[in-house]
C-alpha cells in the first residue's frame, strides 16, 4: 500500500477556470491514465469536450506531460509542497485538419429515406 508521501493531490484546471477535482493518485500513476480519469470526469455541460486522450494536453509546471512518465517522474522540486494541491492546465486540441475533413464529409455523405 502506497503511503501518504507518496499520493499526490491533483485538480485539473479547464480552459474557462473551472476545475476537475482535486482527486488524489499515486506517485506512480502514469500521465496517460491522468488524461482517461479528465476524459471521464469531462463536466457533459460542457461544449468542445476531448472526444479521445490524444486530444488532451497536460500542463504542470509549465511544462507539457508526456503520456509515458509517471507523477513521479513529473513533479518539480520547486513546486513540490508537501500536503498541498498540484494545479494542472488541460488544454484540448482541436481536431487536425484531416480529421475535420473526414468529419465534414460524413456529414454530407448521410443517406436519408423517406417513406410514404
Amino acid at each position: 500500500m502506497a503511503s501518504v508521501q507518496d499520493q499526490v493531490e491533483i485538480k485539473f484546471r479547464l480552459t474557462d477556470g473551472s476545475d476537475i477535482g482535486p482527486k488524489t493518485f499515486p506517485s506512480a500513476t502514469s500521465v496517460a491514465t491522468l488524461k482517461e480519469s479528465v476524459l471521464a470526469q469531462w463536466p457533459k455541460e460542457k461544449e468542445n469536450g476531448p472526444r479521445t486522450m490524444r486530444d488532451v494536453k497536460l500542463i504542470s509546471a509549465g511544462k507539457i506531460l508526456e503520456n509515458n512518465k509517471t507523477l513521479g517522474e513529473c513533479q518539480s522540486p520547486i513546486c513540490d509542497i508537501t500536503g498541498g494541491v498540484t494545479t494542472m492546465h488541460v488544454i484540448v486540441q482541436p481536431p487536425l485538419e484531416k480529421e475535420k475533413k473526414e468529419i465534414n464529409q460524413s456529414k454530407q455523405n448521410k443517406c436519408v429515406c423517406v417513406i410514404l
